[in-house]
C-alpha cells in the first residue's frame, strides 16, 4: 500500500521526522501519543466493539513491526517517525469513512521542509510494516459473511432484531492455535444449586428498581455499561506513561494488549454462539421454566443496562478485564509503588474511577455486569479466567524476556 497522505514521500518522511523528533519527551510517548489518536479515530468511526479491536490490534502490530526495524536499522529518531507512518499508512487503510479525519490528524506533520535520507528510510519502514501486517490479516475472516440462522419453527414468529457478530468466533487468532483453544465448560446445569444462587444475585441486584443495589452499585454498572476499546486503553496507556519507559517497550506493551484483546474477542463470541446460554432477562421471565424450584419467576424483569444483542456465557467485558489484568501484572512485576489505575467511562458523563491494584479493576468488572443485570457471576469468573489466559499468551510472545 502506497501512503495516500501525500504525493511526494521525501516531503512526508521529513516532515514527520520533524515532528516527532522535536523534543526528547517525544521518543517517550510516540506510542501512547499515537495509541490516543487511534482512538480517537476509531471511537470517530462508530465501529462496534469487536472491529475497532482488530483495527488497533492491527495498527500497533504495525507500529511494533516499524519500531523494531528502525531500532535495528537507523539512528535513534527514526523509532518515532517510523511509528508515526506505521499508524498514518494503516489508519488510512482500515478506517475508510475517516480519510479526512486521518488527513487531518497527519497532514499538520508535512508542514516542514524535505529532509533527509533518514527520514526517508524512517517513513518506509513504517509503511512497509503497515502493508505487510495488512497483508497478513486480509484474509483474518473479519469480512466473513453474516449467515446466522434464527431459532424458529416454520411459520412461528421470533423477534427479527439479528445477533451481533455471529461469525466473529470463526476469524484466524494473532495468539491462539484455535478459536476453541480457551472454550469453557458449559455453564452449570439449572437443576444446580450453584444456578439458583448466580440467578437469585442477578435477580435482586441487577434489576433498576433493586432494594439491594447502592447508589455506588449503580454508578460502577453505569462506568461500564460502555465496552468500547477506549476504556481499557486509557487505563494501559497510564502505565504507560510513567516516567522512564522506554518506546519499545511501550511499543510491544500495546501490540501485546491489542492483539490478546482481538483474540479475546474472537474466543469469547465463539463461547458464546457455542453455549447459547440464555440472559438473565429471559431466564428470569420464564423462572418457573428450568425445572429450579428456588429460581422465582418475574413477569416483568428487566436489567438496569440495556442487555447486547448476542448469548450470555461467558461475560466478554470480563473476558477484556482478564486480559488487561494479566498484560499488567506481567509488565508492573514488583514495581513500587504501584501507578494507580484509571479511565473515564463515555457511559458515565465522562466520570473518572481510579483503583490501587489490578485485582480490584477485574473484581469491578465482573461485579458491574452483574450489578447491571447483564451476566450471573459463574460467566464474569469464566471471563476473567479466559481473559487472563489469552493475556499470558502475548506475555510469552512480547514481553517476557
Amino acid at each position: 500500500m502506497t501512503s495516500k497522505l501525500t504525493d511526494n514521500p521525501t516531503v512526508l518522511a521529513a516532515a514527520l521526522a520533524a515532528a516527532v523528533l522535536a523534543t526528547p519527551a517525544a521518543l517517550a510517548d510516540a506510542v501512547t501519543d499515537w495509541n490516543q489518536r487511534a482512538i480517537d479515530l476509531v471511537v470517530a468511526s462508530g465501529l462496534g466493539n469487536q472491529p475497532a479491536h482488530r483495527v488497533l490490534a492491527i495498527t500497533h502490530t504495525a507500529a511494533l513491526d516499524a519500531a523494531q526495524a528502525a531500532a535495528r536499522s537507523g539512528p535513534p529518531g527514526a523509532v518515532p517517525a517510523a511509528i508515526a507512518a506505521a499508524h498514518c499508512a494503516a489508519l488510512t487503510r482500515l478506517l475508510p469513512s475517516q480519510q479526512a479525519a486521518v488527513d487531518a490528524v497527519c497532514r499538520p506533520l508535512l508542514a516542514a521542509q524535505p529532509g533527509g535520507p533518514d527520514a526517508a528510510a524512517a517513513i518506509e519502514l513504517g509503511e512497509r510494516a503497515a502493508r505487510d501486517v495488512l497483508a497478513r490479516r486480509a484474509d483474518d475472516g473479519a469480512a466473513a459473511p453474516d449467515t446466522y440462522r434464527p431459532f424458529t419453527t416454520p411459520g412461528r414468529y421470533v423477534p427479527t432484531a439479528m445477533p451481533a457478530a455471529p461469525h466473529w468466533g470463526q476469524r484466524r487468532p494473532w495468539l491462539m492455535s484455535a478459536p476453541t483453544q480457551f472454550r469453557p465448560a458449559p455453564p452449570p446445569a439449572l437443576a444446580s444449586e450453584r444456578w439458583a444462587r448466580d440467578y437469585q444475585e442477578v435477580a435482586a441486584f441487577g434489576g433498576p428498581r433493586s432494594s439491594a443495589r447502592s447508589a455506588e452499585q449503580t454508578e460502577v454498572a453505569r462506568f461500564w455499561q460502555t465496552t468500547h476499546p477506549a476504556i481499557y486503553h486509557a487505563a494501559l496507556r497510564g502505565v504507560a506513561e510513567q516516567p522512564g519507559r522506554d518506546v519499545l517497550r511501550n511499543a510491544r506493551l500495546f501490540a501485546a494488549f491489542t492483539q490478546a484483546i482481538d483474540d479475546a474477542m474472537i474466543a469469547v463470541f465463539d463461547a458464546k454462539y457455542h453455549h447459547a446460554f440464555w440472559r438473565p432477562i429471559t431466564a428470569i421471565r420464564n423462572g418457573d421454566a428450568d425445572g429450579h424450584d428456588a429460581t422465582e419467576r418475574d413477569a416483568g424483569w428487566v436489567p438496569l443496562i440495556a442487555t447486547p444483542m448476542h448469548p450470555e456465557y461467558p461475560c466478554a467485558h470480563c473476558v477484556q478485564a482478564g486480559v488487561l489484568g494479566a498484560v499488567l501484572r506481567a509488565e508492573l512485576g514488583s514495581t513500587l509503588p504501584a501507578p494507580v489505575l484509571a479511565t473515564r467511562s463515555p457511559s458515565a458523563n465522562g466520570a473518572t474511577r481510579r483503583w490501587t491494584s489490578v485485582q480490584a479493576l477485574e473484581q469491578e468488572v465482573a461485579d458491574a455486569r452483574v450489578w447491571g443485570g447483564l451476566h450471573y457471576r459463574f460467566s464474569t469468573e469464566a471471563g476473567l479466567e479466559m481473559g487472563r489466559a489469552i493475556g499470558a499468551l502475548a506475555v510469552q510472545r512480547h514481553l517476557d524476556p
